[in-house]
Formats: C-alpha cells, sequence, structure tokens
C-alpha cells in the first residue's frame, strides 16, 4: 500500500498572496488619495499615532490576559502564511479511502503501522481509538470535544483583534475631542489652532483606518482559516467512523463528498 499520500497531509506554510495584494492596494489607494490631495503631510501625525495606537494598546493589555493576547499575536502571521493541508480535503478524503482499503483488505488492526506515517495529530488519534476498539459514540464525542476546544482556541485568538478594532476607533474620538479643546482654549491664537485640528482629525483618520483595514479584516481571516481547518476534521471524523462501520471505499468517498457539499451549502 503506498501511504506517501499521507505526507502531502504535511502543514504547509505558503504565503497567501491574496492577503499581501489586499495590503498592497489598501495603503496604494490611501497613499494616491493623500498626495494627489495634498494632505500626505497632514496626516502623517505622531501625536495622534501614539494616542489611537498606544491607547488601544493598553486597553487591550488591561482586557485580555497575557497568554491570550500572545498567542493571538503568534495566529495573526496565518493571516500571511496560513496553515493548511495541501489540496485539503480532496487529499483528506483519499488518504481516508487509502486507509478504508487496506481495513478492507486486511484488518482494523493493520492500520497501526499507518499511524506513524501520519503528520496529523487529529487523524491519528480517531485511527488509535479505531484500533482500540472504542464504539462509535465515545470516538465521535472525543474527537467532537477536541473540535470544541480547537473552535474556542480560535475564537480567543480572533476575538482580541475584535477587541482592538473596537477600542481604535474609541481613542481617534477621544483624540478629536482632545483636539477640539485645544481649539477652543486657543481661539485667541491662530497659529496653534492648525495644529490642534490636525490632531483632532488624524486621530479620528488612524482610528477608523486601523479598525477597519488592520484589526477586523485580520479577526474575520482567522475566522475563515478555522473553519476550513474544522472543515477538515469534521471530514476526518466521518471517515473514521465509515471505515469502523465497514464500508466500502466507493461508499466511503460518496459520504465524504456528499458530507463536504452539504457543509459547504450550510456554510454559505
Amino acid at each position: 500500500m503506498n501511504l506517501s499520500i499521507f505526507h502531502n497531509l504535511l502543514i504547509d506554510f505558503t504565503m497567501d498572496l491574496l492577503t499581501i495584494f489586499g495590503l498592497a492596494l489598501g495603503f496604494g489607494a490611501i497613499y494616491f488619495v493623500m498626495y494627489h490631495g495634498g494632505i500626505l503631510n497632514l496626516l502623517i501625525n505622531p501625536i495622534a499615532a501614539v494616542l489611537v495606537f498606544g491607547g488601544t494598546l493598553a486597553s487591550t493589555l488591561i482586557s485580555v490576559p497575557g497568554d491570550q493576547l500572545k498567542q493571538a499575536l503568534k495566529a495573526s502571521i496565518f493571516i500571511f502564511f496560513p496553515k493548511k493541508y495541501k489540496r485539503q480535503p480532496e487529499v483528506i478524503i483519499n488518504a481516508l479511502l487509502q486507509l478504508c482499503e487496506k481495513a478492507k483488505r486486511t484488518g482494523i488492526d493493520s492500520l497501526q503501522e499507518d499511524i506513524g506515517k501520519m503528520d496529523d495529530r487529529f487523524l491519528k488519534e480517531g485511527i488509535q481509538m479505531l484500533i482500540d476498539g472504542l464504539p462509535p459514540d465515545l470516538i465521535r464525542d472525543n474527537l467532537e470535544t477536541e473540535i470544541v476546544f480547537i473552535r474556542r482556541r480560535h475564537n480567543a485568538n480572533s476575538s482580541v483583534f475584535r477587541t482592538m478594532g473596537t477600542y481604535a476607533p474609541i481613542f481617534g474620538l477621544l483624540g478629536t475631542l482632545i483636539g477640539v479643546v485645544q481649539v477652543l482654549k486657543n481661539l485667541a491664537d491662530p497659529k496653534t489652532m492648525g495644529a490642534s485640528m490636525a490632531v483632532a482629525v488624524t486621530t479620528t483618520f488612524y482610528g477608523i483606518f486601523s479598525t477597519n483595514f488592520i484589526f477586523l479584516p485580520v479577526a474575520s481571516k482567522l475566522n475563515a482559516l478555522s473553519e476550513a481547518e474544522i472543515l477538515s476534521k469534521e471530514v476526518m471524523i466521518e471517515g473514521i467512523l465509515a471505515i469502523q462501520a465497514g464500508d466500502i471505499p466507493l461508499i466511503l468517498r460518496k459520504k465524504l463528498e456528499a458530507y463536504l457539499a452539504y457543509r459547504m451549502r450550510k456554510s454559505r
């Protein structure tokens, strides 16, 4: 039996070109508008940046546990280098079909020698429970519980960026209020009014820009990557239980493809 297909389940960190293109397009559009509008220098304001980004970071440090913040920052790398299975879920289905074929030919116990060739911990645990003879309900419960914890961990990561997206525009508004107060305070001195208005406007800009171009898009991308990973785990569960039920490879393929189509429709 050729199990080279399991090596295609290796986690593949490939650059997400759409994310890179989106960033380049967004920054390019903002730069184009500011440059041709003659306001590029006006919107580069270190004081406003310190207020918005420093305040957002401070509020996040207060509201989010340190370990969760650290984990979220690590997870943010995946928006550029997403952790995904090569050609999944088709590769996963083919791998399960090979396991099914071998189990039908030489018995479920023969899958023990294949566990060491698997690179996915979730699949290894499922096959091991299958070999150990656990009842199907217990296998499903154990693996679905694992999925619950995976989803909970992923949601915690994305929630950090949603939290930052909540705070940033508030600090932008705070900067606007500070700028307006400075303007009212210095009505008799027109020379200082320009600097005060610059702070008022640029803090709002930084708050809105960072929320809608950085924090919320990162949270949404992490959620999308999470759902893709969870879908692969669910396909594995259905495949493992079908092998235990004694399904032939043809029936297994039809089951998994039907389940995959159902989940894809449900997620729309």
